[in-house]
């Protein structure tokens, strides 16, 4: 059968004293919300649906990057979270399948956890995500008998055998979509918030007669994000899980609590990552590369075989083909490095493509922007370009061409060719001397003056 993803993140999230929806705080340079589709685009939804409230269009825009197809509802004033889930209601229509409500500020529930409560469906009307908590604190409480789940008892209610039970309820649910509306048409606010709790689905389907299960998952996966303690916890918790997976699949992290990963980082095996090195979102490494201390790199994609760093920086556009070598103080933004040039020392290039076996001498620097415009630089293959180039672009460079040290090109460069473009060196003798005297003449009268 099919499914339908509904995602509420309609809440303000006060306790994060911020403008920003709640949701829209990152996790690994991602939205919150944006984990939680990902853990729900594991079961290939047919159907993705947003509940928004608070920063509505902030909400879908962040949502339209990640998913378009994705519908994104208003929940115009909040009055739980089963009337958040009927406001899907339209919007689900005509949907014949399961829909599984998930939440936004929820990001860690993992696919497998979601693919078994889809199997626990085929035998059950409702099913419940608990989790086994070590402080089960206000939490609500699952009261099973074997396999059915009984009830949902909010903590101040519970008894105390009720509040002894550390299997606590994480909000998450599944159920066919016409009876998931059905239930929540019964929901009465009967509490203190006077609000419709998607809780009470619960006791209305056991009264109906329906069969009700709870599917345990490890507590971290249902870590709610309320406040910024909250957040540095969540981001904690990614970055571990992230550095142990690259580690089982093979890649050397020299010191793994210093690598700080993005939600969509791609590292290949065989890999070696030194102290220090950030991931930010879009970067694919390949296998075989070293990406060496303090390096920053973004929306770039690096080759098998290359060596990025110390203290390298890749910015969104770079990409890097085989065994390439990227050095110290270098900053590549998009620009194509050919198989095997090397950029080593203190350089940018920017804009620019740069062919097989070339060599970027330190200081060079591709002078790509003109005050208003971005112009293009491109380099052969098997080219020099001498330290302390300035490559004034537009311009071109062929093949097997040599520009000389300190040179300021301005014109195209033929194949095979050597570019010079210096002022010619004047040498007067015995004039430094006379320059340096008469400089600390100046010097002295004016400690005389003052």
């Amino acid at each position: 059968m099919s499914t339908a993803l509904v995602i509420l993140a309609a809440g303000k999230g006060t306790r994060m004293n911020s403008d920003k929806p709640k949701v829209l705080h990152q996790i690994a340079n991602a939205p919150m919300l944006v984990h939680a589709m990902q853990a729900g685009a594991a079961l290939e939804p047919a159907r993705t649906v947003i509940v928004a409230g608070h920063g509505f269009e902030e909400v879908r825009a962040a949502v339209a990057d990640h998913d378009p197809d994705a519908t994104v509802v208003m929940q115009e004033s909040q009055n739980g979270t089963a009337h958040a889930v009927d406001a899907c209601r339209d919007a689900l229509n005509d949907f014949d399948g399961d829909v599984i409500v998930l939440f936004g500020d929820t990001p860690f529930v993992s696919g497998e956890t979601l693919q078994k409560m889809v199997s626990a469906r085929q035998d059950n009307a409702v099913v419940v995500l608990g989790f086994d908590a070590q402080d089960p604190g206000k939490y609500g409480r699952l009261v099973m008998q074997g396999d059915s789940l009984e009830k949902i008892v909010e903590f101040a209610d519970a008894s105390p055998e009720e509040r002894a039970i550390t299997f606590c309820n994480s909000g998450v649910m599944l159920a066919q979509r016409a009876q998931l509306f059905d239930l929540i048409s019964a929901v009465q606010p009967h509490n203190a918030q006077g609000e419709y709790y998607l809780t009470d689905i619960v006791g209305i389907a056991r009264d109906r007669g329906l069969s009700v299960t709870a599917v345990e998952c490890d507590e971290d996966e249902t870590l709610g994000i309320n406040s910024r303690a909250h957040l540095a916890q969540a981001e904690a918790i990614f970055q571990d899980r992230a550095r142990a997976e690259l580690l089982d699949l093979g890649v050397t992290l020299q010191q793994p609590g210093s690598v700080m990963l993005s939600f969509d980082t791609v590292i290949g095996r065989d890999c070696v990552i030194e102290p220090n090195t950030y991931f930010g979102p879009g970067v694919t490494v390949e296998s075989g590369v070293r990406i060496r201390a303090f390096s920053h790199l973004e929306g770039c994609h690096v080759s098998r075989g290359s060596i990025v760093g110390p203290y390298a920086r890749l910015r969104p556009g770079a990409e890097l083909s085989e065994r390439t070598h990227i050095g110290n103080f270098v900053e590549i933004k998009n620009a194509t490095i050919g198989e095997g040039s090397k950029v080593n020392h203190l350089s940018y290039v920017g804009d620019a493509s740069v062919g097989k076996g070339t060599n970027i001498g330190a200081g060079t620097i591709t002078c790509n922007y003109d005050g208003v415009m971005k112009h293009q630089t491109n380099i052969g293959d098997n080219a020099f370009i001498g330290s302390n180039t300035m490559l004034v672009a537009p311009v071109s460079i062929g093949n097997d061409a040599m520009t000389g040290s300190g040179s300021v090109i301005t014109k195209d460069v033929p194949d095979a060719a050597l570019a010079l473009a210096r002022a010619e060196q004047v040498t007067k003798p015995g004039l430094a001397r006379k320059l340096f005297e008469m400089l600390k003449m100046k010097k002295k009268k004016r400690g005389e003056e003052s």
